[in-house]
């Protein structure tokens, strides 16, 4: 995919990302029902598609942030069906298919497979159903795409890995990618991104594209990793994600490494962050999930009910899939979530509570970090 956006730069200051949409530029544009001749009132139906439950942010974030804004802005009146594939592609087929003989008014499509969903999108379309992309690009016909800035994602893990290397870096380091599934278009920009940074300055000894994106796959592939190279000579770990780190740093230490080397990930899962908190895990990339989510079904909501001009405020961007080029879309820029900033990224959004992170064996963690 060819991505075109300003790019204002690899750290977003923390603190912008606890504004709400309103106060987010285009996000607060107000859209009234005098832009344009609405096409539907505020008893819609909104269907939405999610990939996998492997990652714990569709079921715990995206869903219930995607519904309670529905319904703020439809005065409660609006809906939301909701459906979860699993990581299975023929599952999401039918789960497309089923909103579309149940004839909901627009569907957000977080795609398990981009390119085989391809013909489903088609069929939505043909229906008379606008398709949203969400979270990763769908091929077909989609009507818009809101998503993170994928290609920074990867480039922000890459740089981490650099710094976390120090001036000691050197072009023998041996480094394993751990990328995402083949099947994800994000995971092909992450690794994109995360090349930018790292070819030229270390050696990718091993890389695996991680089926399902399964913490257990991860793992699996690490010890493969770990016996081709040797656990001593890793210098670092490339993870696109926060579930793969986990397996990732598993995998190191049943190898009997104590003094672990920079694991990077994403998503800032509680896991990951408690993990970040002890030394276990270098960085994540903590991308605000409400932002994604609300931006979401502010575009749902505008295109079925005929607000064109705060539609296109909302996505402003334009992305090129294989299928199709110029793509209305929203990009939502990311940060580098370390030790450091816990308290001003995921603590200040309301992501998580302290008390959320600080449990049991964490307690003295915190307190060396003085979040209390």
């Amino acid at each position: 995919m060819n991505t075109r956006t300003r790019r204002s730069g690899i750290a977003v200051a923390a603190g912008s990302l606890a504004l709400s949409l309103s106060a987010c530029g285009a996000l607060g544009v107000a859209g009234s029902s005098t832009e344009a001749s609405p096409t539907k009132g505020n008893d819609i139906t909104v269907g939405l598609l999610l990939p996998e439950k492997a990652n714990t942010r569709y079921d715990k974030f995206d869903q219930p942030i995607i519904e309670a804004k529905v319904a703020e802005l439809t005065k409660k009146q609006g809906k939301v069906d909701y459906a979860n594939a699993d990581a299975s592609a023929s599952r999401q087929a039918e789960q497309l298919q089923q909103m579309i003989d149940d004839q909901v008014d627009v569907i957000l499509l977080d795609a398990v497979d981009a390119h085989a969903i391809a013909d489903g999108v088609k069929k939505a379309k043909d229906a008379g159903i606008p398709v949203i992309a969400y979270d990763r690009l769908a091929e077909g016909p989609i009507d818009a795409y809101v998503s993170f800035d994928n290609e920074l994602v990867g480039e922000v893990q890459g740089r981490s890995v650099v710094e976390a290397l120090g001036s000691g870096i050197d072009t023998s380091d041996k480094i394993v990618m751990m990328n995402g599934s083949s099947t994800d278009p994000n995971a092909k920009q992450f690794k994109a991104g995360a090349l930018s940074q790292l070819q030229g300055k270390v050696t990718i000894a091993e890389t695996y594209d991680t089926v399902d994106w399964k913490p257990e796959n991860a793992e699996a592939n690490m010890k493969k990793a770990i016996g081709a190279i040797g656990a001593g000579n890793i210098a670092a770990v490339y993870s696109a994600n926060d579930g793969m780190a986990g397996g990732v740093i598993d995998a190191l230490k049943e190898a009997g490494v104590t003094n672990l080397p920079p694991v990077t990930g994403q998503d800032a899962e509680l896991a990951a962050v408690q993990r970040i908190l002890t030394g276990d895990q270098y960085m994540s990339v903590y991308k605000s999930y409400p932002r994604e989510a609300e931006a979401a079904a502010e575009m749902a909501v505008a295109k079925i009910q005929g607000k064109d001009i705060q539609f296109d405020a909302l996505a402003s961007d334009r992305v090129d899939s294989p299928t199709d080029k110029n793509i209305p879309a929203q990009l939502v820029p990311v940060v580098a979530l370390t030790k450091s900033n816990i308290e001003a990224t995921v603590i200040q959004d309301g992501i998580y509570k302290v008390s959320d992170i600080c449990t049991g064996k964490f307690k003295s963690a915190c307190e060396a970090a003085k979040l209390k």
